[in-house]
């Protein structure tokens, strides 16, 4: 089984409007709801890929509410811890420029947090846990590193997409996967910029670092994948950006999604950056549909 976590999930609010006048009433042209968080976004793009998940993280209050009873609808089983407050609403003001105002979440107690570990603790060997998002203000600093250590434990593998420190001190777990933007990687390396020849040396030394499965995105420019025996580049497919939410995370899924259905890494990874762009040229996640008419269209070359 596939388990993802996020920590801080969110309703997502998408307005519409044909310019957003600041101080003046606003009408919307279009309004859209969807569950979010990064490892939500994971769950819901596996589904549409064909492969099951179970969503773990934490809930509360009638959005709490609203997000597993839209994950449910969409056949994704939930597992979160129910807390008290509400969970967020992110919103995403779309005019001529995009503008988001992201919710505050709600506090998690302690032994939310123990809930959260025990659910952990159930992992066995084969299954999967995903990573993702930031950690919380008030949960302890290293819980993620605490659940990559269960993890460990019981066999099961780590996929990682977070950013910061959070993802620096999960590089000793060795995750599985991991999946840094190119900004995310310099910033792992105490670099501003990244030239791709510098992306593909620090690429490396991850794998070196006992990292099975490296990609580096870097949206409209292509992603990079590296392995232990393989090193691969490939470019973005053309198309309209219309979704700038869950592009990264489709990514991740759509490579898991393709080593659960055996492909080799290099069709994985065509997979995943077809999947990416897919997202970011829809409303909503990817569909299934949409992700096989890219996949043609993305050249992979061994580097």
């Amino acid at each position: 089984m596939i388990y993802t976590c996020t920590f801080n999930p969110s309703v997502d609010y998408v307005v519409h409007v044909d310019e957003l006048r600041v101080g003046e009433l606003n009408r919307a042209l279009k309004t859209l709801t969807f569950p979010g968080g990064k490892g939500i976004n994971v769950s819901r793009v596996l589904k549409r890929l064909g492969v099951d998940s179970t969503a773990l993280g934490f809930a509360g209050g009638f959005t709490g509410q609203f997000i597993e009873t839209e994950l449910q609808k969409e056949g994704i089983r939930c597992d979160f811890v129910h807390v008290s407050g509400q969970t967020r609403i992110n919103v995403k003001l779309k005019a001529k420029q995009e503008t988001e105002i992201n919710g505050q979440g709600p506090t998690i107690a302690s032994e939310d947090a123990a809930q959260l570990m025990a659910k952990i603790e159930t992992l066995s060997t084969g299954d999967v846990l995903v990573l993702a998002g930031s950690v919380p203000s008030s949960l302890p600093a290293d819980v993620y590193e605490q659940m990559a250590a269960e993890t460990a434990k019981r066999k099961a593998r780590l996929v990682v997409d977070t950013s910061g420190p959070a993802l620096r001190a999960l590089l000793a777990c060795r995750p599985f996967l991991i999946k840094p933007n190119h900004h995310e990687l310099a910033e792992l390396f105490d670099t501003s910029k990244l030239t791709k020849e510098e992306i593909v040396i620090y690429g490396r030394c991850l794998t070196e670092m006992g990292i099975r499965h490296v990609i580096v995105s870097m949206g409209g420019d292509g992603a990079f994948y590296f392995g232990k025996e393989v090193a691969l580049f490939a470019e973005a497919p053309q198309g309209t950006v219309r979704n700038s939410v869950g592009a990264g995370d489709s990514m991740v899924a759509g490579f898991l999604a393709a080593q659960e259905s055996g492909k080799s890494i290099e069709e994985a990874f065509a997979y995943s950056v077809a999947a990416g762009s897919a997202t970011a040229f829809s409303e909503d996640l990817c569909t299934k549909e949409e992700v096989e008419a890219l996949v043609d269209r993305i050249r992979v070359i061994r580097l």
